[in-house]
């Protein structure tokens, strides 16, 4: 079924300049001095000093480079390899594997915080939703924490989100509607969920 492609694959399927246009989007953002570090700058602050941290759908490497340079340990996988490539490219230091999500099973677990930010949780196929949150939660240490966050309109509700990661057996903590900690309502256009494993 068509819908339980993975979003991300099925976009650069139809249109083969998606991602470099996406990659360029991203560096002109950062040349206008937009900012792009709201994301990091939340789990920098939930985050122990040299944290372990990892970047679960990394793009091009925008978050977890900030966290790096904050004196984190970041290891950050997506399943763009053109994407990692950028990465590796743009933001020397962090580890960025390629991988897919809803098969994430690192020899390295136990991290301080696991996140997912850019809307990334939307992109995956809709059938394997609570195996990838299932996953992120394998990955986290006891008092770490799972941080996700993304738009409204996207072809996954708030509260259809929620339920998966109950299923997945991740322990809601926090609801928030931006990156900057506003308070999560029922008019809200956007979720940052943090969760304890």
């Amino acid at each position: 079924m068509e819908d339980e492609q993975n979003v991300w694959l099925r976009r650069k399927a139809e249109d083969p300049g998606h991602v470099a246009w996406y990659v360029q989007r991203f560096r002109d953002l950062a040349t206008s001095g937009a900012d792009l570090g709201g994301e990091a700058r939340l789990i920098d602050a939930m985050a122990p000093r040299q944290a372990r941290i990892l970047d679960a759908g990394s793009g091009t490497g925008r978050v977890g480079a900030f966290l790096h340079a904050a004196g984190h340990q970041v290891v950050g996988v997506d399943l763009d390899p053109e994407l990692v490539a950028v990465a590796e490219q743009d933001h020397p230091g962090p580890t960025w594997l390629v991988g897919d999500l809803a098969e994430l099973d690192l020899a390295e677990r136990g991290f301080d915080v696991v996140f997912c930010a850019g809307n990334v949780i939307t992109f995956v196929a809709p059938s394997t939703r609570v195996e990838v949150l299932r996953r992120l939660g394998a990955h986290v240490s006891e008092s770490g924490r799972v941080v996700i966050g993304f738009g409204a309109g996207r072809g996954y509700a708030f509260d259809e989100f929620l339920a998966d990661a109950a299923t997945a057996g991740l322990r809601q903590e926090v609801l928030l509607s931006t990156w900057d900690l506003r308070p999560f309502t029922p008019d809200s256009e956007f979720l940052v969920a943090v969760f304890g494993a």
